[in-house]
């Protein structure tokens, strides 16, 4: 399984879900499970990726969080969390879509 981050250069919220990421994969996945962080720095990189704003979480090619907002801009994304808009998932979000996708 292949986990990936994609995230713009200045992102603010991409560390941060790099983290809850971590955590969540730790607590719910196969040890194989594997994270990589890639950084979307162009428009055509965005295109050619599932990009839906940074920061977005892909499991196997699949955005763990869908969505109809995809985007080539170098963008923030933003998140619908338990306490409202943030840009980035909580870690219980991102463990139930970990849990759902299999």
């Amino acid at each position: 399984m292949t986990i990936e981050l994609l995230h713009i250069a200045d992102c603010p919220n991409s560390g941060e879900t790099l983290l809850r990421l971590e955590r969540a994969v730790e607590k719910t996945m196969p040890s194989n499970a594997t994270i990589k962080s890639t950084l979307v720095d162009s428009a055509e990189t965005a295109a050619r990726v599932l990009f839906a704003g940074s920061p977005t979480i892909l499991v196997d090619g699949v955005d763990l969080f869908p969505t109809d907002g995809r985007t080539n801009d170098l963008a923030c994304r933003i998140y619908l969390t338990p306490n409202g808009l943030a840009g980035s998932p909580t870690e219980q979000q991102i463990e139930a879509a970990l849990a759902a996708h299999g």
